[in-house]
């Protein structure tokens, strides 16, 4: 046995109702490294993390933690035990303070009452060790989800964690905050702490990644040094298949002018800003977080109302008010945040895609659930929606399944432009060389694409042109043939104002 080992998990299988989630999955992890867990949405890595972690029960197979065979009744058994896990979704209390967060639960005591002066104290030691610019005091509910973040990591800390997984850390961090949590990862690193690290992300697999375990379909398929396999390799494991190119973006003539914006200004955010898409083209926007890149979308469709400005279709201009307005005349928006503000998750496939245009399945003023089957069937055939029938509950889709239903539910609005706000966030790499090819799709059909993104590869890999907003306000245009990351990157961080 390795004597830097401090997890090893051999011949893990573990069985839900009619689904074998893992076959036979082995795991390791060593003292001072960062493992990174890939696999594309259901290959069983969350699964896998949650069998570590005490949240679910093995079937089969053998955990050890520092050689000794443990078997975790619950995630209490594994913090005991030294191991913690920072989920995607954040489990903190909104109207807590950073220090009460910290030591839930654990909380320092004298005399049978909390000691409040140690509580603050030994939390803003913690917060100084990890470099964390914040207070004891802060109220969480006050913090950035980055902010919320470094707390959970904090929380992980405090119980001198031997083991800490971060599930998808950065899917919704800036990139000054992404580097502020590298340090914290190549910190804890440098302590001893072994890091799983769960992402789909190769940049930044590349970058802080020591060996990588991939996955698919909820078994093992190897366990490689991430210096010495190239990206495409990997991405050739997870998939089963070889990704000839990452971005397949498909050359379409472009056309006339379809959207046209004049001055768009919003009383908070937005500052004169004009631009056009035109028939064929995907439009890329860039920029940094808060840049206002989606505050524009939402102006455009009448989510946020314009202070000033004005917004033509095909040479008409409109008067647009409301997302129904924008809906009416043909221009819908995939938002960030999909499951929130794009989806009913409750509700069934079905339902979902044909929310934005009821008005096409009514007979006689009810809902047709038999039109509602066939409009439904018509775009998950169309778009290669994975789901086991309509009726299936969108919830229970994949990140990338719930984003086609989300533009399935456009495309029955008929419409002529789409903008698509941060289209592959959270998505596995498989999922998203789908929807790149959905969007060519659109686009070959006489679509505006307009892709808002923070992901610079996704950018210059789709668009045909660019834009660059800070501030509020678009500052750059360029070509495909004109951009690079640098140059983008110049301008969304205020290059060029005085040029």
């Amino acid at each position: 046995m390795d004597p830097n080992e401090i997890v090893s998990m051999q011949h893990i299988t573990v069985e839900f109702p009619g689904v074998k989630a893992l076959d036979d999955v082995s795991f390791s992890l060593r003292r001072g490294e960062v493992h990174i867990l890939l696999g594309e949405n259901g290959a069983g890595k969350s699964t896998l993390m949650k069998v570590l972690s005490g949240v679910y029960k093995r079937n089969a197979g053998t955990v050890r933690v520092d050689g000794q065979e443990v078997r975790f009744a619950g995630t209490r058994d594994a913090m005991n035990a030294g191991i913690n896990i920072v989920h995607q979704e954040l489990n903190l209390i909104p109207y807590l303070t950073v220090a009460e967060n910290i030591f839930l639960g654990r909380e320092p005591k004298k005399a049978g009452v909390i000691d409040w002066k140690r509580l603050y104290r030994d939390a803003d030691e913690i917060l100084r060790q990890l470099g964390v610019a914040l207070r004891a005091k802060d109220m969480l509910g006050s913090l950035s989800v980055a902010q919320q973040q470094m707390v959970e990591i904090a929380k992980a800390v405090s119980q001198n964690s031997k083991v800490i997984i971060l599930d998808e850390p950065t899917s919704s961090l800036t990139d000054r905050e992404i580097e502020s949590l590298f340090r914290i990862v190549l910190d804890l690193k440098a302590r001893g702490v072994g890091v799983v690290y769960i992402s789909h992300r190769f940049e930044e697999i590349k970058r802080i990644g020591d060996r990588a375990t991939i996955m698919r379909d909820g078994r093992y398929i190897a366990t490689v040094e991430v210096a010495e396999k190239t990206v495409d390799e990997m991405i050739g494991m997870m998939v089963g298949r070889e990704l000839t190119e990452l971005f397949p973006k498909t050359p379409v003539a472009i056309g006339e002018t379809l959207l046209a914006v004049r001055g768009l200004s919003t009383r908070d955010k937005l500052r004169d800003c004009s631009f056009v898409a035109r028939r064929g083209e995907i439009l890329g926007i860039a920029g940094l977080m808060g840049a206002g890149r989606t505050e524009l979308a939402r102006a455009v469709i009448g989510a946020d109302p314009a202070s000033a400005g004005e917004v033509w279709l095909n040479g008409q201009k409109l008067t647009i008010r409301s997302p129904e307005d924008a809906v009416r005349h043909g221009i819908g928006l995939l938002p960030e945040d999909r499951k929130n503000h794009g989806l009913v998750l409750g509700m069934s496939v079905g339902e979902n895609i044909t929310l934005a245009n009821v008005s096409t399945i009514l007979r006689n003023g009810l809902i047709s659930r038999k039109a509602e089957r066939a409009l439904g069937a018509q775009y998950v055939d169309q778009l290669r929606v994975k789901t086991p029938h309509l009726q299936q509950k969108v919830k229970f889709l994949s990140g990338g399944n719930q984003q086609k239903v989300v533009i399935a539910k456009w495309l029955t609005t008929e419409g002529q432009v789409l903008f698509f706000d941060e289209p592959t966030r959270g998505i596995d790499v498989g999922a998203k060389a789908e929807i790149y090819k959905i969007m060519c799709e659109l686009a070959g059909r006489g679509m505006a694409v307009v892709m808002i993104s923070s992901e610079l590869p996704e950018v210059l890999g789709m668009s045909d042109r660019i834009l660059v907003m800070c501030g509020g306000a678009i500052v750059c245009e360029m070509t495909r043939a004109e951009a690079t990351q640098e140059k983008i990157m110049y301008y969304a961080t205020g290059g060029g104002k005085d040029e």
